[in-house]
């Protein structure tokens, strides 16, 4: 098979190294890619946002699949619009992708399917938002309506934290218009859990549970960010919170958009909060997670394209799903100043220690680089994810710092605590 994928980060970076390794698998494009996607794919100067040049691509090269891997390009359309040119594509309708494309749409979907979540209020002014606010205990969740990057929530702890986040979203408009309308939602208490669901609209295979750190800085303190790190699978998902979260949430989730006349057929991402009454529903997310999939992939002992292939053809029951027993720790190194304004085209020392895909418990996958004459350089806020892989957390947090220790470039930063909750685990 020819297959392409549409994306540029380091979970790009993660799926075009497992795909590569399909035995179905001719040639493989990714569009536009990244200096290390470079070096075990082909890629192409299409941005992931232009859907006709990604469609015209296709249908001129004869490509057999197309993989997306973030959430715009799924919330505008592209599935449907390589759909009706005849192009095959895996990932969510528009329709469906709005689970994650609208938070309003996501919240008032739980509420209609029993989906267990926070309790939550609407607004599309900001004067009624604040009102609210100022009336409310506190911390308070803020978040913009649409797409904002994983930079669209704010944990308010008091009152001017909340009228902040109100004025950048509604009035500054910080994230243009996905913060025309905010949902504003009880906070929650509770250990967080990302699971990730591979489904054909009907049924679906649970993928290893992960731990997303979001925070900027260790302690699990400064801004949110589009993620600092990721543990997986999380030692407290067991048995009984699996066959809970997939009989109260992933399936009435896919049952009820199903209903709504848009199935899902994907990777049907669902943020929980384990609260002492049980999971509830942060947010779901209509694609593969960014650092998840770095963490969970390279866990899979099966082959991720031909699971993909049973999904499309609505079989995903039928597909082999095997993961090792290892235990493993993403940490992303940022360019300093991320979340908020960073600087580029730093040079990147210290990667000729590994490549990107040699050693058996270290991987590098590329995020934020590109290649400028014979230096890689920093591109992005999150520029590089390094996974060290274990029998143990102990084991694998020592491999992925190890290795990150050695990657420099100016300004550049980590967090040094992912994974040490569980170092005993």
């Amino acid at each position: 098979m020819n297959v392409m994928i549409v994306g540029k980060g380091g979970r790009e970076h993660a799926l075009a190294w497992k795909i590569s390794k399909s035995p179905y698998l001719d040639e493989l494009v990714v569009a536009p890619g990244n200096a290390g996607i470079e070096q075990i794919a082909n890629t192409m100067d299409i941005s992931q946002d232009d859907i006709r040049g990604l469609a015209n691509y296709a249908e001129h090269n004869s490509i057999d699949l197309t993989i997306v891997g973030p959430e715009d390009p799924l919330a505008n359309g592209i599935t449907d619009y390589f759909s009706r040119r005849g192009l095959a594509v895996f990932g969510p309708s528009e329709s469906a992708a709005r689970i994650e494309a609208s938070k309003v749409f996501a919240k008032d979907f739980m509420k209609r399917f029993h989906i267990p979540t926070a309790g939550f209020l609407t607004f599309d002014n900001a004067e009624g938002a604040i009102r609210f606010v100022e009336e409310h205990d506190f911390p308070i969740v803020i978040k913009t309506d649409g797409l904002a990057g994983g930079k669209g929530s704010v944990v308010a702890k008091n009152i001017e934290e909340a009228r902040d986040a109100i004025v950048h979203m509604m009035i500054e408009r910080t994230w243009g218009d996905a913060g025309k309308t905010v949902v504003v939602e009880e906070f929650l208490q509770g250990t967080e859990i990302s699971v990730l669901a591979m489904t054909d609209g009907d049924n679906a295979i649970i993928l290893p549970p992960a731990q997303d750190y979001k925070r900027a800085y260790d302690g699990n303190n400064g801004p949110n960010t589009g993620g600092m790190g990721c543990i997986a699978p999380h030692p407290m998902f067991d048995l009984e919170l699996r066959k809970i979260t997939m009989d109260e949430i992933i399936i009435p989730a896919i049952e009820g958009l199903k209903f709504m006349d848009s199935p899902f057929k994907g990777i049907l991402y669902a943020g929980l909060m384990i609260t002492s009454s049980g999971p509830k529903v942060l947010e779901f997310n209509c694609r593969f997670g960014d650092p998840e999939t770095q963490a969970i992939l390279p866990l899979m002992e099966s082959d991720l394209l031909e699971m993909m292939l049973f999904a499309l053809e609505n079989r995903i029951l039928e597909a082999d799903c095997q993961f090792s027993d290892k235990k493993s720790v993403c940490v992303v190194i940022a360019s300093g100043g991320y979340p908020k304004r960073y600087k580029k085209g730093y040079p990147i020392e210290g990667l000729g220690e590994i490549s990107t895909t040699s050693e058996e418990n270290v991987l590098v996958f590329h995020a934020g680089t590109a290649q400028k004459g014979d230096s890689i350089i920093s591109d992005g806020g999150r520029v590089l994810n390094v996974v060290g892989l274990g029998d143990d957390f102990s084991k694998a947090i020592n491999n992925a710092y190890s290795m990150a220790g050695k990657i420099k470039f100016e300004k550049s930063f980590y967090r040094k605590d992912i994974g040490a909750k569980y170092k005993n685990a």
